[in-house]
């Protein structure tokens, strides 16, 4: 057989072979997920979907402190919260010492899970760092500084301020249990050549109000905004935050953080995976004002501005920060989809961390039940019983 006869062979078998593969696994099929396939997976992301490990350093030491019941309305018990609502996972930390850790599910202290737009906070706070670092040169930078493939769309006017606060004005459809939803969509489409598979989808999404008229809840845009980081600092998401925090401040375990499998964009609104002693270690490090390896790692005055409300959402007492929510008394959170939370609380020197399982991505019974599980904490911190 001639060369040209063996090349027709081998292109029919990779047809072949490329019939007969399983189908692609998106990864916004994490929202359709059943209760099993949730519990199972949500600690073990990395074997499903393509990934870069954030490197960890020498431990920052989180030792144990008094011990912490937290006091529920109605007597309700940290085992019964947990159970009927698939946390795997909670730990308070108070002064930097553990005053609470408990799991679930089976999971343990070597247990990675998923953030879901938890990762948003993470995001974020590399746009603090790269800020200080001058890789970013202002917060009211046309995003289209650093990614200009989105030049000819809604997004040409828009700033990264704007993208940071969600005020960007680009219509969306942020509906989890709709499978034609954008944040269900948004990693499909068309490549281009050399262009993130994502910004090829944002960049053809309508205009719906003025940039900086009004706030909507985006994870695609927080995409944009680890793409922005990774192309101001040239290093990707993993590799920067284990430069930046993972490493100086000490987490204790490698984290991972998905990415797409072809063009290797990190998901900078979600797909961060780390232990609940690390996620708590986070919160530490912002505690104790983004100080690591004894450098300050953010912009000045890059906490204080992310951490409090840059966005009215017309909810009394609540706000958005650059990828934070914000509330009246000074505290502000990290939330993920079907559970996940990291809360920090300045004043009260505290940090509560979740992972967990819910039956549905989200609903207000379970917002509310995990805003009471944080109350019930904060009674017993202040020693109240009512």
């Amino acid at each position: 057989m001639n060369i040209v006869g063996r090349r027709v062979l081998v292109v029919a078998a990779l047809v072949w072979l490329a019939a007969c593969a399983p189908p692609h696994a998106r990864r916004t099929d994490v929202l359709f997920w059943n209760e099993p396939q949730r519990e199972a997976n949500f600690r073990a992301m990395e074997t499903l979907y393509a990934s870069n490990v954030v490197h960890h350093g020498e431990a920052h030491a989180l030792p144990p402190g008094a011990a912490l019941q937290p006091v529920f309305d109605g007597g309700g018990t940290l085992d019964a919260y947990m159970a009927d609502h698939h946390v795997a996972g909670v730990m308070v930390l108070q002064d930097g010492r553990i005053r609470l850790e408990r799991y679930g599910l089976g999971a343990d202290p070597a247990t990675r899970w998923t953030s879901f737009s938890v990762a948003k906070s993470f995001t974020s706070t590399l746009v603090g760092a790269a800020l200080r670092d001058g890789a970013i040169h202002s917060l009211d930078d046309k995003v289209t500084r650093y990614i200009p493939e989105l030049s000819a769309g809604a997004y040409r006017d828009v700033t990264v301020r704007q993208l940071l606060s969600m005020t960007s004005g680009v219509k969306w459809n942020e509906d989890y249990a709709d499978p034609h939803s954008d944040v269900a969509m948004m990693y499909e489409g068309k490549r281009e050549p050399g262009v993130p598979l994502l910004v090829s989808y944002m960049s053809h999404l309508p205009r719906e109000f003025a940039p900086g008229a009004r706030w909507s809840y985006k994870t695609g845009e927080t995409d944009l905004i680890g793409i922005l980081v990774t192309r101001a600092t040239g290093k990707t998401l993993a590799a920067y935050l284990a430069e930046k925090i993972w490493i100086p401040y000490g987490m204790a375990a490698d984290a991972i953080w998905l990415k797409d499998d072809v063009d290797g964009t990190e998901a900078g609104g979600s797909g961060v995976s780390a232990t609940l002693g690390d996620y708590a270690r986070l919160g530490q490090f912002l505690l104790d004002g983004g100080i690591a390896g004894g450098k300050p790692v953010l912009a000045d005055g890059w906490l204080d501005a992310a951490t409090r409300s840059q966005a009215d959402m017309h909810v009394p007492g609540r706000g958005y920060g650059y990828q934070w929510w914000t509330y009246a008394d000074g505290t502000y959170e990290g939330i993920g989809i079907f559970g996940q939370l990291l809360h920090v609380d300045p004043r009260r020197h505290l940090v509560i961390v979740q992972f967990a399982a819910w039956p549905v991505a989200t609903d207000d019974a379970q917002a509310k039940a995990r805003a009471a599980f944080v109350q019930a904490v904060n009674r017993a911190v202040d020693g109240r019983s009512d």
